[in-house]
């Protein structure tokens, strides 16, 4: 099964990338993030020329947003269109579909760096929720994965020297904390499982960013033991980075063997 992750920073704008992204790497299922529209504002019509099945989360205001398309012939059901833990919480960032015998969520974790000491809070209470929530996946043994943007850099090798401050929300200490007790459950960085030591990245600012690879690695996918056993693939598809007015980000692709 190929699942694939792809923060596409405005799906309006960026429906042409996706049509093409689908028609190349032809993932069973794609997670997209940062919408940027209502959920009645999704181009659905648009994105229905590939044949994929679709379920987007949209948000007011045209902020953040999730979404999920599935390859003709994949069904899946939603399980979940929030992330439990805040009632309060109304930010479209969390969905989760069963698939295959598997539940798959994409995320879009916040940034942190805006709202002052309240978002950096805020990214941190959500981590701990996402946190929570996959225990109790993995303590029932439902083979589980997140895929998304994480907003985090994990170590140093996941961003170009100098691309940061210290003081960024994407790799200050307890961010980096909260990563790590994501994978201290017990799953997989399903790159880092198979590049171990490769500076591969997933993010450039706009600008020269991308010509000069000063980019982050902050587009993630986390696998249980069960779907880490089973991984056969992970890569950048650096290719719609490239393209003419491209998202800011690239897709990340995981295969797992049946």
């Amino acid at each position: 099964m190929r699942l694939a992750s792809f923060n596409v920073n405005s799906v309006r704008k960026r429906a042409p990338h996706i049509l093409r992204f689908l028609a190349r790497q032809q993932p069973d299922l794609l997670f997209l993030q940062e919408l940027k529209c209502k959920t009645e504002e999704f181009p659905a019509l648009e994105l229905g020329a590939s044949g994929y099945r679709m379920k987007a989360v949209g948000q007011q205001g045209g902020r953040n947003g999730v979404a999920v398309l599935a390859k003709p012939g994949v069904e899946f059901e939603v399980v979940a269109e929030a992330l439990p833990g805040d009632d309060s919480d109304s930010q479209a960032r969390y969905i989760e579909v069963s698939a295959r015998g598997m539940n798959l969520a994409g995320i879009y974790l916040p940034n942190g760096n805006s709202g002052g000491d309240e978002g950096y809070a805020y990214k941190l209470r959500w981590m701990e929720r996402l946190r929570l929530l996959a225990r109790e996946r993995l303590d029932s043994f439902t083979p589980y994965a997140v895929l998304g943007d994480f907003n985090v850099c994990p170590t140093a090798l996941d961003l170009a020297p100098g691309a940061l401050p210290p003081t960024d929300a994407l790799v200050r200490p307890e961010t980096r904390a909260a990563w790590r007790a994501l994978e201290n459950l017990g799953l997989t960085d399903a790159l880092r499982a198979l590049h171990p030591g490769e500076r591969t990245y997933t993010y450039w600012d706009y600008g020269s960013a991308f010509e000069r690879n000063a980019g982050l690695r902050i587009d993630h996918a986390l696998l249980s033991a069960e779907l880490a056993e089973r991984l056969s693939a992970a890569v950048v598809d650096v290719d719609p980075r490239a393209e003419e007015s491209p998202s800011d980000h690239t897709p990340l692709i995981v295969d797992i063997d049946d």
